[in-house]
C-alpha cells in the first residue's frame, strides 16, 4: 500500500512511474522478511542529510548479511535524480530499498549476492505541528541478540506497527515504548527528547532503538546553539515530569508533544526552537 498517490520507482535500471512491482512471490523477502530501507525527505526545495540515508542504507543491507548491488554515492545520485520527476516545492518522502531474492541451500538464510534494489519517492506533504499526543505501548523494544537492531530493517517494523496501531485505539498519535531494561527508547516511528529545568534530555542509544539521522542533526544543532543536550538513561515517570516532549524522525521531522497521556504539554518553547533551528539549517544547505 503506498503512502502518497504520486510516485516514482527506480528499479531494473529504469524509473517507472507509479507502484511499480519489484518483488517475486518466490524471492526471500517476500516470504522471510529479508528487507532494509531508509527515508529522507524533500521539502522547500531541499533534502538535508541525503548523503547520510543513502549511506545507511548501505550498513543496513551489511548488517542484514547482504551485498549491496551499488554504493552510496549511486544510491545517492539517484535519488537525487528521481527528485526531478516531481516539482521543485514538492514534499517527498524518498524511500531506497534492498532485500534478498535467493536462499541458500539451508533455505532460512539468503545468498548474499543475490540482492535486489529500488528507490520508490512518493509525493507527501508535511505534517504541521500541533495536537500530537503520546501514550504509553505494552509492548517492548528488542535488545541486539534478539533481532537485527543495526539495521533499518523491515522485519522490526511488525513491532513498531502494532505500538502505533494500539496506541491509535486508544486515541492517541503514537506511544513511548520501552526497552527490556524498562527504560524509554522511542515511539513506534520516531526519536523522543523532554525537557526538564530547561534541559533536554534523550535515550542514550543503547542498540535497542535506531539512532536517526535527524536526532543525531538536532542534537548537534542544540548544542551548537548552547543549548544543553543530555544523553541518558530515561523512565516514564522522567517523562511524567517533563516540562516539554518533543520526537524526531524522517516523516515530519521535529514535532512537539501536545499531550502525553491526560495530560496538556503547554506552549513547546524549546521544542518549536528545536524545528526552526532544524528548518534554518535544511534550508541553509539550498
Amino acid at each position: 500500500m503506498a503512502v502518497g498517490k504520486e510516485i516514482v520507482t527506480w528499479f531494473d535500471g529504469a524509473w517507472h512511474k507509479g507502484n511499480a512491482p519489484i518483488i517475486g512471490a518466490a524471492d526471500h523477502a517476500a516470504w522471510l522478511g529479508s528487507q532494509v530501507f531508509d527515508g529522507a525527505r524533500q521539502f522547500e526545495g531541499v533534502r538535508p542529510d541525503l548523503d547520510l540515508h543513502a549511506a545507511r542504507i548501505i550498513r543496513s543491507a551489511e548488517v542484514m548479511g547482504m551485498r549491496a548491488p551499488v554504493d552510496a554515492d549511486i544510491v545517492h545520485g539517484l535519488m537525487e535524480e528521481g527528485c526531478r520527476h516531481f516539482s521543485p516545492g514538492a514534499a517527498l518522502y524518498l524511500r531506497p530499498m534492498m532485500w534478498s531474492c535467493e536462499s541458500s541451500p539451508g533455505i532460512i538464510d539468503a545468498k548474499p549476492d543475490s540482492t535486489g534494489f529500488a528507490i520508490c519517492i512518493e509525493a507527501l506533504d508535511m505534517p504541521s505541528p500541533g495536537g500530537f499526543s503520546l501514550t504509553v505501548s505494552p509492548f517492548c523494544r528488542p535488545r541486539p541478540d534478539m533481532a537485527l537492531t543495526e539495521a533499518k530493517a523491515g522485519s522490526l517494523y511488525a513491532n513498531n506497527a502494532r505500538i502505533m496501531a494500539d496506541a491509535r485505539r486508544r486515541g492517541y498519535s503514537n506511544a513511548l515504548s520501552l526497552d527490556v531494561e524498562g527504560h524509554v527508547a522511542e515511539t513506534a516511528s520516531t526519536n523522543v527528547f523532554m525537557v526538564r529545568d530547561g534541559v533536554v534530555l534523550t535515550p542514550v542509544p543503547n542498540g535497542m532503538f535506531l539512532n536517526g539521522i535527524t536526532r543525531q542533526r538536532v542534537i548537534t544543532l542544540m548544542r551548537e546553539n548552547g543549548q544543553e543536550v543530555i544523553e541518558t538513561r530515561l523512565t516514564l515517570e522522567d517523562f511524567d515530569a517533563a516540562e516539554e516532549i518533543f520526537v524526531t524522525g524522517n516523516i515530519a521531522k521535529v514535532m512537539p508533544v501536545s499531550r502525553y497521556k491526560d495530560r496538556d504539554l503547554g506552549q513547546p518553547r524549546l521544542g518549536q526552537r528545536a524545528r526552526e533551528m532544524y528548518w534554518d539549517y535544511a534550508l541553509s544547505r539550498h
